[in-house]
């Protein structure tokens, strides 16, 4: 399988990745990476949206430069970008996921 690209660090804009982390399926996904399950197959994700929809959305977040994908045998595992993103944007990641866990509660 031939690989997926991904942004390098420097080509990671702020506004990308503000409107990757807008959505509140993408902001899941982000949470679930952050909380430490590191590699994880997109599979291994219960979203409440289409398989389709979940591709796309783990594209966007991709593009963005929020995760990395990479293919493990036939799944493609995700992982968070997270010590390339605090050096870009320090404390940004953090302050979103936080805010995200006091809106869910």
């Amino acid at each position: 399988m031939r690989p997926l690209p991904h942004p390098e660090p420097d080509e990671i804009r702020l506004e990308a990745v503000l409107h990757a982390l807008a959505d509140p399926v993408r902001l899941q996904i982000t949470t679930m990476l952050a909380e430490g399950h590191e590699d994880m197959a997109c599979i291994a994700f219960d979203l409440p949206v289409t398989k389709s929809t979940t591709t796309h959305h783990f594209r966007v977040l991709r593009e963005a430069g929020v995760i990395r994908q990479h293919y493990q045998g036939t799944s493609k595992m995700s992982t968070l970008r997270r010590e390339e993103l605090d050096t870009l944007f320090p404390g940004l990641l953090t302050s979103v996921l936080s805010a995200a866990a006091r809106q869910a509660g």
